[in-house]
């Protein structure tokens, strides 16, 4: 499991009305944190044209590298920690110009000024 790759993952539900389902999202930890069972991700969601105004959200288009199905997003306002027993299946990889795209949106959601 390494950084900038796409898996789908068990997510068990949250409250009474959810239900478990799998989903997919991007690892964008370190991958020098690999000896850790718990990976930092980023959600893809499905992508609505709503979502051009909100800089968190970095669009990304079905190509062979990272195997989506939909014109879809990378929700950087949503990270979450994952255990990794919770990765069921690779599905792909984004470019790295996406994953340039996340950090950046990252630092925006974080509040991180680069000098």
């Amino acid at each position: 499991m390494k950084r900038g790759e796409i898996w789908e993952i068990y997510l068990p539900p949250t409250g009474a009305v959810a239900a478990p389902r799998n989903h997919p999202g991007i690892i964008i930890s370190a991958d020098a944190l690999e000896a850790i069972p718990i990976r930092i991700v980023v959600p893809i969601t499905e992508w609505k044209e709503r979502y051009t105004i909100a800089p968190w959200m970095v669009q990304l288009q079905p190509d062979l590298q990272n195997n989506l199905n939909n014109n879809s997003c990378a929700d950087t306002f949503q990270v979450r920690l994952i255990p990794a027993g919770r990765f069921v299946q690779r599905l792909g990889k984004i470019s790295e110009g996406k994953l340039k795209e996340i950090d950046q949106a990252l630092l925006e959601v974080l509040g991180i000024e680069v000098e």
